[in-house]
């Protein structure tokens, strides 16, 4: 291919419900184009898509791949992204890269979940899209119920550019509507006999939908006027780039039918980034926004959209240029840190291909090795004229882990290792809790977390066990108590003494510790009052009820006494702590549990399903507002009941539901309930001294 021009670039991003068959076509189209000299399987662990151990393994895409292929005079860069929700930041990332969507859908399954969680992502992109019924060779594939689906779900903009011959086994090739010619097989032929009829119904359609596009072909349309075969394709394509029209095209790639018509609908449909509209960059200094046109001459904006960790090459990093030309052995400004970025050499991605390259132009998609400074979601630009491109954005993680080292190495590499995890994929959060202690790592799902684990043994040497985090309950009482404590012991010599007197009292929740030293007279000498304190704050530390901390408790020291030879520092913090346990005994103590607000937005019709489920969790729903065919539902719930509660509203819509959930307030825990969590805390203390 002579010099690349921005108008000769295509950034798809491959879409769809996990098993439509993505990889599989992006294997097709390599091969079509003559990138690759045999076709790999994803049975196989071949295709050059799903390149690491874990995806070869699962049989599955788990990482978004970049594909540039050259087809005739145009590069499309398939973005590649894996089809199962856990990995949606994958996704995400696919789509802020791309002008346009390739939707997948299985002739066989339809429409599934997948697909329409796709196509809202590609809608609220606002990306030109195709869609393409794959696996038209596979038992009980029909293209017609796969379109009725589409059209119902979608609606009538979903309009057939093709028409599959046969099906199944007997599935041949594809009809051309526009040209009226058989393609997609071995060769060029005329249409079928048996299928004039139906080839000229939806041609009559498909003409009808394209006419509605633009006033002088309706014109020419109604006044029984024909539109020739130009005059649809340029109709069709000027549809397809407004969002008026979505095409639907049929093949199946793992008999390679269909694969040319699609790359050619591709780069005949699907807009340049020229075409794909100016975006918007902020001046960082002034706060100033500017118009960026995908133009060579324009000022540098690169948008980083991914980020991997390599145990050999170091991190990779892969960017859009979205204006201006980005070089190899130069320097750019990282404008979100407002940090100098050495670039070395520049390359071009093929799954886990690297192909050297001079510069990459406005429009097309690269990666560099050994960033220091730049994550992603960050723009890379000329120090001189600093551009901020809009970021990614990325779902917050709905379950979470605690993460334990395996032995004392693993313990020592386990931060580091989940610092590079978390700045390669920003659906992953770490934290350390306060409460319990314990390393949290958050993400998308149960598949999301378990390969991440898997990553950190391959990747970084460190193996992890990952385990439900701990609940962090408190203790407090109910009623005000006094309480006294005289610890006194007489071993030869120096003994030991220490009296206190404590008045105790519950505060309002979240009231936090309050101590008050209400001594006179000299009854305990003020040297000790300190360590009464500590006495009292390490106490507080493991409640009477199971071993919980203690909080919303105000301690006053009103009252004591000492002996001149035997009391000491010691002797008084022992007797602080043992007067609080006796008072926590004696106040009506209980125990609190962490409550969470749930927002959760499902379908109508599984609305009963999920009220009942919260039901069942000790929750409380508030509320719940209709919003575009589903209900926002808004509820309190124990967090020990909704831990796992991502997996169990996957299960209930059916993988439809959402939900975010964030931390309100503590509440005492009924009755019943705490028989249990203080029969579990004892069974876990038990098997610690064993």
């Amino acid at each position: 291919m002579e010099r690349l021009k921005t108008e000769q670039v295509r950034n798809v991003v491959l879409l769809s419900h996990s098993g439509a068959g993505k990889t599989s076509i992006v294997e097709a189209m390599l091969f079509g184009a003559g990138v690759i000299s045999r076709l790999g399987r994803v049975d196989d662990g071949t295709t050059t898509s799903d390149y690491e151990p874990e995806e070869v393994r699962r049989k599955t895409s788990i990482n978004l791949s970049v594909l540039p292929l050259p087809w005739k005079d145009t590069k499309v860069n398939i973005l590649d992204t894996p089809g199962y929700a856990d990995f949606v930041g994958e996704v995400r990332a696919g789509l802020r890269a791309a002008d346009g969507a390739l939707i997948t859908v299985c002739a066989a399954s339809g429409v599934e979940v997948g697909t329409e969680q796709t196509w809202k992502y590609a809608a609220d992109q606002g990306l030109p899209r195709l869609i393409f019924v794959n696996k038209m060779d596979r038992e009980n594939a029909d293209f017609f119920r796969t379109l009725g689906q589409l059209r119902a779900k979608f609606g009538a903009k979903c309009i057939p550019i093709q028409l599959p011959i046969g099906s199944q086994a007997a599935f041949q090739g594809v009809v051309d509507l526009i040209a009226r010619k058989a393609v997609g097989g071995a060769k060029e032929a005329a249409v079928p006999a048996s299928m004039k009829e139906q080839v000229e119904e939806y041609r009559e359609k498909l003409v009808e939908a394209v006419a509605e596009t633009d006033d002088e072909l309706i014109t020419k349309y109604l006044e029984g006027e024909g539109l020739n075969d130009e005059e649809i394709g340029r109709g069709l394509r000027a549809g397809t780039l407004q969002g008026k029209i979505v095409p639907v095209l049929a093949g199946a790639a793992l008999t390679n039918r269909g694969m040319v018509e699609l790359l050619d609908s591709i780069c005949r449909y699907l807009p340049s980034p020229k075409e794909a509209g100016k975006v918007v960059a902020k001046n960082p200094l002034n706060q100033s926004e500017e118009k960026l046109e995908a133009e060579e001459s324009g000022p540098l904006a690169a948008l980083v959209f991914k980020t991997t960790a390599d145990p050999y090459v170091g991190k990779l990093t892969y960017f859009r240029v979205y204006s201006g030309v980005i070089h190899s052995d130069s320097t750019a400004w990282n404008a979100n840190k407002g940090r100098a970025e050495r670039l070395g050499q520049l390359f071009l991605v093929r799954g886990k291909a690297q192909e050297p390259v001079p510069s990459i132009i406005a429009g097309d998609i690269g990666g560099v090795a050994k960033l220091a400074e730049t994550g992603t979601g960050e723009t890379l630009c000329n120090r001189d004229r600093p551009l901020v491109l809009p970021p990614i954005a990325f779902p917050n993680p709905v379950l979470s882990v605690a993460v334990y080292p395996k032995t004392k190495t693993d313990l020592d590499k386990m931060g580091s290792s989940l610092s590079r995890l978390a700045e390669e994929d920003p659906t992953l959060k770490v934290r350390k809790d306060p409460d319990t202690a314990e390393t949290v790592l958050s993400g998308m799902g149960d598949a999301h977390l378990d390969v991440a684990a898997e990553k950190m043994r391959r990747k970084f040497g460190v193996s992890v066990d990952i385990q439900p985090p701990k609940v962090p309950y408190k203790e407090t009482i109910k009623v005000a108590v006094k309480t006294e404590y005289k610890h006194k012991k007489q071993t030869g010599g120096h003994g030991q003494y220490g009296h206190v007197l404590l008045a105790l009292e519950p505060m309002p929740r979240s009231g936090g510790f309050e101590f008050v030293d209400k001594v006179v007279g000299g009854v305990v000498p003020r040297n000790y009052i300190p360590s009464v304190e500590k006495g009292v704050v390490e106490a507080l530390q493991e409640g009477v009820i199971a071993g919980y901390p203690i909080v919303d408790l105000k301690v006053t020291l009103y009252d004591g006494s000492y002996h001149a030879v035997d009391s000491s520092d010691m002797a008084f913090k022992i007797a602080a702590s043992h007067a609080l346990r006796k008072g926590m005994s004696e106040g009506q103590p209980i125990l609190l549990e962490p409550i969470v607000n749930i927002h959760i937005t499902v379908p109508d019709n599984f609305t009963g399903d999920v009220i009942g489920d919260l039901n069942t969790k000790r929750a409380r729903v508030l509320g719940m507002t209709p919003q575009d065919g589903s209900n926002v539902i808004e509820a309190q719930a124990p967090l020990a009941e909704v831990q796992r509660y991502a997996t169990t509203l996957r299960s209930i819509t059916q993988g439809r539901g959402s939900y975010t959930i964030e931390f309100s307030h503590y509440e005492e825990v009924p009755a019943h309930v705490v028989q249990k969590i203080v029969a579990q805390s004892k069974a876990k203390k038990e098997g610690e001294k064993a």
